[in-house]
């Protein structure tokens, strides 16, 4: 099992290793998911209703996946990120139209209210908290604001949740050593504790002033598409 680092030195460890992993991570993403990741972006995008009257913020951007599928729907986008070499390939990847920020998810650098979409991917479970960060996307999101978040799930079948723990917690590690960074491809399954059980992360979102809260699993239960709304 993975040593996973303690609240007061996560953010630096989970910069570092975001640096670190940025040239690869579009691949092993890929790979990862067997391509689906891809997909279950475009369906929240479509699930958000997003369009060109949007402005949206693709919180904890990474290389720019969402903050790509929104600018195709005709949107204006900020994607944002705290490690520098996800932006840089952000940058690499992204039109000028899409403004690329380095910020903290706690400190976020936009005025109440100022969009109407949130979208983040995989991110929740490297916060050092996660009930702070939805706080701040309650804030900065118009009443009636949407947000989608992609996350890890794990299944509920005996049979699938057993062959999801063999390919999570020792393939993936196995496939990320041999092609990125095996460090960082042991961190991120066991990351998965991180994320609260059951309906935790429900509970999490309703306190932090969302409703309509609806959830849709993905490859048996392995992700999860959650959307909401500002209340």
């Amino acid at each position: 099992m993975e040593t996973l680092p303690g609240a007061d030195e996560k953010a630096a460890v989970v910069r570092s290793m975001f640096d670190r992993i940025a040239p690869s991570y579009d691949r092993m993403n890929r790979i990862i998911t067997l391509g689906f990741d891809q997909r279950w972006r475009r369906s929240l995008v479509d699930a958000l209703g997003v369009g060109p009257n949007d402005t949206v913020l693709d919180l904890a951007c990474g290389t720019g996946d969402f903050a790509l599928i929104a600018r195709q729907r005709g949107a204006h986008v900020v994607g944002l990120d705290f490690a520098g070499a996800m932006l840089a390939a952000a940058r690499a990847r992204c039109p000028e139209a899409i403004g690329l920020v380095r910020g903290d998810a706690l400190r976020l650098p936009l005025a109440n209210g100022s969009v109407s979409v949130a979208v983040s991917g995989f991110a929740l479970r490297n916060f050092v908290e996660i009930p702070p960060v939805l706080a701040e996307l309650a804030r900065v999101l118009r009443p009636g604001g949407r947000l989608g978040l992609l996350e890890v799930d794990e299944p509920r079948s005996g049979p699938l949740r057993l062959g999801h723990a063999v390919y999570f917690r020792r393939i993936v590690p196995a496939l990320g050593a041999l092609l990125s960074d095996g460090q960082a491809y042991r961190y991120l399954p066991a990351s998965a504790v991180y994320l609260p059980e059951g309906e935790g992360l429900r509970a999490m979102l309703a306190e932090g002033g969302f409703t309509s809260i609806e959830k849709r699993s993905h490859l048996g239960g392995a992700a999860q598409s959650i959307t909401a709304v500002r209340a």
